[in-house]
């Protein structure tokens, strides 16, 4: 009988290598720069939520959120905030757009063998040029068939890529670590969905898992695929 799965699809930040410490990193450099001119209490949540409120206009990814870190900057010091913190606060977008890209756990070494077995595409959101450059760094570019950068992940995106690169949803496999953007859809489009946590998930990326789903799977990490795929054959 047919293997039941013929593409893999990957998300690409903190499924195939870390991103969102990055990102960490950058609101603990904003709650710092913005110390001495506001309140400490629910700054967070203040970022948050102009995270929310922006994705709608600016996408995912790193230019979003600094446009996102200097409008609650202005929100929150009543437009008092200094045009150096400004400055500093671009600054931590610029870094952002140059860390060197370390690989999740067995990432390198699964890809590679689902390579000669499977067809691979990397499904991912985030800036263009930004997403381009992590693959590029990763080493792993040549290994997949496909790349799609996406506004956002839907059940017709998925759909539409799918019959694009797969014998459509039945056969295919969605695997990363947002149960929200990687699992739902892909399994509400007719994939399978398999969730792999990271140690760090950004808050807008959580979901409820859908356990009633015969297409939904788990793993521990990366390095459990290969078993998986076994499992369903």
């Amino acid at each position: 009988m047919a293997h039941p799965v013929t593409t893999l699809a990957f998300d690409a930040d903190d499924t195939l290598w870390h991103n969102e410490r990055h990102f960490r990193m950058s609101e603990e450099r904003f709650a710092e720069l913005l110390k001495d001119y506001a309140e400490q209490d629910h700054l967070a949540e203040r970022l948050l939520a102009s995270e929310k409120k922006n994705v709608g206009h600016y996408g995912f990814g790193v230019k979003g959120f600094v446009l996102s870190m200097i409008e609650t900057a202005i929100e929150v010091t009543d437009e008092r905030v200094p045009a150096s913190v400004i400055k500093e606060l671009i600054a931590c977008g610029q870094e952002l757009l140059t860390y060197p890209i370390e690989l999740m756990p067995g990432a390198g070494d699964v890809v590679a063998q689902m390579a000669g077995q499977y067809k691979l595409i990397v499904v991912t959101k985030g800036d263009l040029l930004d997403q381009e450059r992590k693959l590029a760094q990763s080493g792993l570019g040549e290994l997949f068939d496909g790349v799609e950068i996406v506004s956002d992940k839907t059940p017709d995106i998925y759909r539409r890529l799918f019959v694009k690169w797969s014998n459509g949803s039945e056969g295919a496999m969605m695997i990363g670590n947002s149960m929200k953007s990687d699992v739902i859809p892909a399994i509400e489009a007719g994939a399978w969905g398999v969730y792999v946590p990271s140690e760090i998930t950004w808050a807008l990326e959580h979901a409820d898992a859908p356990k009633e789903s015969a297409k939904f799977r788990e793993i521990p990490s990366l390095v459990e695929l290969p078993a998986l795929l076994e499992s369903l054959s």
